[in-house]
């Protein structure tokens, strides 16, 4: 439950269309990072709620960006996206003509819409410190843990002809469903309805056979297996901000080094940046790692439709948590050391699965916890992370982890900086203790 009093508009900010990631960055793990220290003397209270701040009066959410939530809109659907990404030139309200924080306002605009050109790395606050992804090696001390979440995209994405033979039509594969069928969505909803066919090729097509309650569709594949259909015609889901068709290089970069078992119908994005090099220098420092599976749904991408945040209805995700992962937590607790976090996925898991001692139960669930600001966390101490898109529940868990007023300090410098935003983006770490 979220802490009473926030409101979606809280959590907005505008974001130049160039600093919304289209390629991953020349070489993995080589992207920025902004480390954000909680403990640091000017570290800003992390409980404070904004009151009248410029957030709340931050332009509304573009209706094409609002659709993200609705079932038309799901990762990889290209064409849609040039549009959405037009919501983030939009500019932000008159700062002159709110009463009460105008001053506040209006160094946010300003910091918001400065050319990265004419100010390319202006000062951050005394607690942000810029930095490179690599740096983590000196932030992260011998003894702590390191959790991955080690899912992997599935090629879920299917393009079709339309039962009338006029038209294209999308599906996008959720998770497996009883009887061999799956949980899915697409467009048009026409080409939905129970019975129809989609096909796919001359040997396969998806037939619909019911709307389930939460309006998406339960499917079943028509002339090759589920595995077959996947592999022969299943498409990369890249993330709806990224304005283009899936390439070769994308195959490698949209999927983590560690991916073992598919299930995502989206990348853990904080998990892109670690090599294997990465990897063997932390554990070559003492740093221990271990892992999770979270598989990441459509509503990863969904904003908060809602003026109170209390009213959103949050999308549930799958997880697994291993034994010998909640051993290592246990371990880690028993010599003092710190729990890290790599993305919001893992954060969603081990809160989840969390006992009163900072250590997780072992099994499988489903969470649909909505992580806010003044969320006590019980297992997770540091979060590393991407950028996140604006009025989402993903940004709301950020500001609950490092604090309000230290998240959106982090993200105006961030804008101001030319930071590279979303999926393939720069990165974010959270250190230090809440003062």
């Amino acid at each position: 439950m979220a802490e009473p009093g926030w409101r979606t508009a809280d959590f907005d900010f505008n974001l130049p269309d160039a600093q919304i990631a289209q390629h991953p960055s020349a070489v993995r793990g080589g992207s920025r990072l902004l480390v954000v220290d909680r403990g640091a003397a000017d570290a800003r209270d992390g409980s404070a709620h904004p009151g009248s701040s410029w957030a709340q009066h931050a332009a509304p959410l573009h209706p094409e960006i609002a659709a993200l939530g609705g079932i038309t809109a799901m990762p990889g659907d290209a064409a849609r996206t040039s549009d959405v990404r037009a919501q983030h030139a939009a500019p932000a309200a008159n700062p002159a003509a709110i009463p009460g924080d105008a001053a506040r306002t209006a160094d946010f605009v300003g910091a918001t819409h400065a050319s990265p050109l004419q100010n390319p790395r202006p000062e951050p606050p005394g607690n942000i410190r810029d930095g490179t992804f690599s740096d983590l090696l000196a932030l992260i001390p011998s003894g702590d843990l390191l959790v991955l979440n080690s899912t992997k995209v599935r090629h879920a994405r299917f393009l079709g002809t339309r039962p009338s033979g006029q038209g294209t039509a999308e599906v996008l594969l959720i998770h497996p469903a009883p009887d061999d069928s799956w949980i899915a969505m697409g467009k048009p909803g026409s080409a939905m309805r129970p019975g129809k066919q989609i096909r796919l090729g001359p040997d396969a097509a998806i037939e619909t056979i019911e709307e389930t309650p939460d309006a998406f569709r339960r499917v079943r594949f028509v002339g090759l297996r589920a595995e077959e259909a996947i592999a022969k015609y299943g498409r990369l889901p890249l993330p709806p901000y990224i304005s283009r068709d899936p390439t070769a290089e994308d195959e490698e970069r949209y999927q983590t080094v560690y991916a073992a078992r598919e299930g995502s119908v989206a990348a853990p994005t904080a998990g892109l940046h670690f090599t294997p090099s990465l990897l063997a220098a932390l554990h070559a420092s003492g740093v221990v790692t271990t892992d999770l599976d979270l598989e990441v749904g459509p509503g990863t991408f969904k904003p908060v439709d809602v003026d109170v945040i209390n009213e959103h209805a949050m999308h549930s995700e799958h997880f697994e948590i291993s034994l010998a992962t909640a051993e290592a937590i246990a371990q880690c607790r028993s010599r003092g050391g710190k729990v890290w976090a790599v993305g919001t996925t893992v954060v969603r898991a081990l809160e989840s699965a969390a006992q009163d001692d900072g250590t997780v139960r072992a099994g499988a669930s489903d969470t649909a916890i909505m992580i806010t600001p003044g969320f006590t966390f019980r297992v997770v101490d540091r979060l590393i992370t991407n950028f996140h898109l604006p009025r989402s529940t993903l940004l709301m868990l950020v500001a609950a982890c490092a604090g309000y007023q230290n998240t959106m300090a982090a993200y105006r410098h961030a804008v101001a900086s030319g930071y590279r935003f979303y999926s393939y983006g720069d990165a974010m770490c959270v250190v230090g203790d809440s003062r």
